[in-house]
């Protein structure tokens, strides 16, 4: 089987002392393409350097909600970069990631808006899809979508198991990306959510090295840990493994690559 992280994280601090290793590792075990995204300047930065150096890697150019500056000023000369980030490499994917999280920051939810938005108009001078992060901003993160049309659409990536934020990103175009809290003992409503997303709209990511899928959960998370989303939603759906993991694949490269040769 070949596999598709559609989402992780290879250049946070957790790999510091053996990434080389594990990207092998990685590699040996069946994931054949992976994107390694970014979520503030030095994430992308390295995300991009991961994606020139290695064949099966990809990266995203972002600035999350978390990680938008105090001043809107900065805000400015870091999206600027971000731009450049992503033209400097046919292996930038996307635009990522990016949205609003309302569960860390409150106080700052007009400077998220902005940054979102600003993110959504570089995708598409770029011609890119984008990757969002959204948690506790349901509302606001549909109706920003709805205002600022996105040519290329994109992904929800480690999408919150809310109906009503589903319901309306399928509706808008998006697909949709399980991670780790899927396969979570206590997660109550995943099969009903997995089960509404169909078969064309879905992707997996592991959200490396954080969210670690049972029935490893607590351990540093890698790529090679997203078969067992893979194999929850087969479950759910009454599918072959190898078929979820084949129709996931697709639906990713049709993501990430319909872009670059439009």
């Amino acid at each position: 089987m070949e596999l598709f992280d559609s989402h992780a994280h290879l250049d946070d601090e957790k790999f510091n002392e053996d990434r080389e290793q594990v990207i092998e590792q990685i590699r040996k075990e069946g994931v054949t393409k992976l994107i390694s995204a970014g979520y503030n300047l030095e994430g992308s930065r390295m995300a991009k350097k991961l994606a020139d150096q290695y064949d099966f890697i990809y990266a995203t150019s972002g600035i999350s909600p978390n990680d938008i500056p105090q001043k809107e000023e900065d805000l400015w000369i870091m999206l600027e970069e971000i731009k450049e980030i992503a033209k400097q490499s046919v292996k930038v994917v996307a635009i990522g990631e990016i949205g609003l999280d309302y569960h860390w920051n409150q106080e700052n939810k007009d400077l998220q808006k902005l940054a979102f938005i600003k993110q959504i108009e570089i995708a598409n001078q770029l011609k890119l899809p984008i990757v969002i992060h959204t948690r506790e901003a349901v509302m606001d993160t549909i109706e920003i979508l709805k205002q600022n049309e996105v040519h290329l659409k994109g992904v929800f990536h480690c999408c919150p198991l809310n109906r009503e934020l589903v319901k309306e990103a399928l509706k808008l175009g998006f697909y949709i990306s399980f991670a780790g809290p899927v396969t979570f003992k206590n997660s109550k409503n995943a099969n009903e959510i997995i089960a509404m997303v169909p078969n064309e709209r879905m992707l997996i990511e592991t959200d490396s090295p954080y969210l670690s899928p049972e029935p490893l959960r607590g351990r540093r998370n890698d790529s090679r840990n997203v078969k067992y989303i893979a194999k929850k939603i087969a479950e759910v759906k009454d599918l072959r493994l190898e078929d979820v993991v084949s129709i996931t694949y697709q639906n990713a490269e049709r993501v990430f690559f319909e872009s670059k040769h439009a």
